[in-house]
């Protein structure tokens, strides 16, 4: 079938939105009528050229939500009809990850995934008869997308798309991490450094466990009054000082939670520092650049502090996502507050002008 989408071409310029060919599902995949599609910071990142593992040419967008209008052979958990958030991180059920409990990272489709291909080896996109490779399994700047079964999160037919698609990555990022990642305990002390997306659902995810301080550290004040309205109870100005503040603040004992949520790992060192000695525990979301490194004291682990990484903060996607639309639809957690511009797809590039200026949160693309 002829779709339009939008094709990264070369990195370092705009896409281009055009027509392309996307063939039919194969064993075990879904074909996907997109409604809307979050536009994030890694999709800057492959466009930009700095990603080592970027290509081109290729559709990119991950944080895809729509309605299945086609199953393949050997699909027993989806049917048309039902409502889906895209899944970078897919959950196979039957790993040896997914089967151990102790991960959320499936290796069923690792390989392939990586590389830009569905998990046969093969791309559905092609443009004149050139199969063009996919992006992160999902390549959701796109009206349509074919993705396997095991990569789509069924959610309640409710919720708003738009809202919903913001799961599909950095929302739940956040969230999850306080949530199954972290377990922030009732009563607990918690840092975020960086309230964006990511940051700003750190912060719910703690007010939902129970949280009793919310400590939000941001560059921006716009951010920062963001940050209160989902549950924050101080904010600090980041910068070299805002260590020393937090000590200050929680009697020179740290808190016990934080979550880094910058990339930038002179960062991740404050947020470290931050925890608490004896059990604080540090949880690492941002993606810091290739070949940067954390510096971290030997003392302050040996003192009892731990450190821990989050890949889309922990969650397993076909099992939490769901959950987390149900809070939403429950008044639980506002996502709504999260979408700050909604385009059009042939606006798309607005999106990242948009993200550059750190105008806003989350843009949406909307497809009609």
């Amino acid at each position: 079938m002829k779709i339009r989408a939008a094709v990264l071409e070369e990195f370092a310029q705009p896409l281009v939105v055009q027509e392309l060919d996307l063939a039919d599902p194969r064993e075990g995949e879904v074909r996907v009528k997109l409604h809307a599609c979050g536009v994030c910071h890694t999709d800057l990142y492959t466009m930009s050229g700095v990603d080592p593992s970027g290509y081109f040419p290729t559709v990119l967008g991950h944080e895809g939500a729509g309605v299945v209008e086609a199953v393949g052979p050997g699909v027993v958990g989806l049917a048309v009809g039902d409502h889906v958030v895209t899944l970078f991180s897919p959950e196979c059920g039957v790993c040896s990850h997914c089967e151990s409990g102790k991960t959320n990272i499936c290796l069923s489709i690792r390989e392939q995934q990586g590389l830009g291909y569905l998990p046969d080896g093969t791309a559905r996109l092609s443009r004149d008869g050139e199969p063009m490779r996919h992006f992160m399994g999902c390549s959701t700047f796109a009206e349509y997308t074919v993705m396997p079964e095991i990569a789509l999160a069924k959610i309640d037919k409710r919720a708003d798309l738009a809202a919903a698609c913001l799961l599909a990555c950095g929302a739940t990022t956040g969230i999850a991490a306080a949530l199954w990642k972290a377990e922030v305990e009732p009563g607990s002390t918690c840092a975020i450094f960086g309230t964006g997306m990511v940051g700003l659902g750190a912060i719910a995810g703690s007010k939902l466990r129970g949280a009793e301080r919310i400590l939000a550290v941001d560059l921006s004040e716009e951010r920062l009054e963001l940050a209160r309205k989902y549950g924050a109870t101080d904010t600090l100005l980041a910068g070299p000082d805002a260590l020393d503040q937090i000590l200050e603040m929680t009697d020179g004992m740290g808190c016990d939670y934080t979550f880094e949520a910058t990339g930038r790992v002179d960062v991740m060192g404050q947020a470290v520092e931050a925890a608490r000695m004896g059990w604080g525990l540090c949880t690492v979301l941002g993606v810091a650049g290739r070949g940067e490194e954390l510096k971290i004291i030997p003392r302050l682990l040996i003192t009892g502090r731990r450190v821990q990484g989050g890949s889309f903060g922990g969650a397993r996607g076909r099992t939490h996502v769901p959950q987390l639309v149900d809070l939403y639809l429950e008044g639980k957690l506002d996502l709504d507050g999260f979408v700050t511009h909604r385009l059009p797809l042939d606006d798309i590039n607005r999106s990242f002008e948009l993200m550059e200026a750190q105008d806003g949160i989350r843009t949406v693309i909307e497809f009609e």
